[in-house]
């Protein structure tokens, strides 16, 4: 899938997921029965588009390829890492086939620890307005990113 604007990749990924949620997920343990399916962000950053992916069963930040992203070219299952402002991290690639491909890094799976969607959303936008507006003197763990653990030392 070769992204064409925020609205309809957040748009996709949550018809893709909410069908990944009823065919495959249905009835599984680790879903947190409180959240949904949602899409956050996908804007532009550099080659790719990067956003937040809360489903029932984790949280994860996502990249897209643009035409001018150099990842896509790598198996299934291979991993690298994306730097930000904030620090570096290191995605999966990953393939739908209804998305082709994507890279994800894991922030909570599964995601129990969070009371409702609210709480989700609010987590997710936080990590994700501090993963590209901060700047990383050092490097910072995915946890304290979530957690608003921005103080540097």
């Amino acid at each position: 899938m070769h992204c064409q604007d925020s609205e309809q990749i957040r748009q996709t990924l949550e018809a893709v997921f909410n069908d990944i949620l009823a065919q495959r997920m249905r009835d599984m343990p680790v879903l947190n029965p409180v959240l949904a399916v949602r899409a956050l962000g996908f804007d532009r950053y550099h080659a790719d588009w990067v956003g937040m992916l809360i489903t029932p069963w984790f949280m994860n930040l996502l990249l897209l390829p643009s035409a001018d992203s150099q990842w896509p070219t790598q198996a299934p299952g291979s991993k690298f890492d994306q730097t930000f402002p904030y620090g570096s991290f290191e995605f999966v690639v990953a393939d739908e086939w209804q998305l082709g491909r994507y890279a994800q890094c894991s922030l909570f799976s599964p995601i129990f620890q969070f009371a409702d969607q609210a709480a989700a959303v609010t987590a997710a936008e936080s990590a994700l307005q501090a993963l590209l507006a901060v700047p990383a003197p050092r490097a910072i763990s995915r946890r304290d990113l979530l957690r608003g653990n921005l103080v540097r030392p």
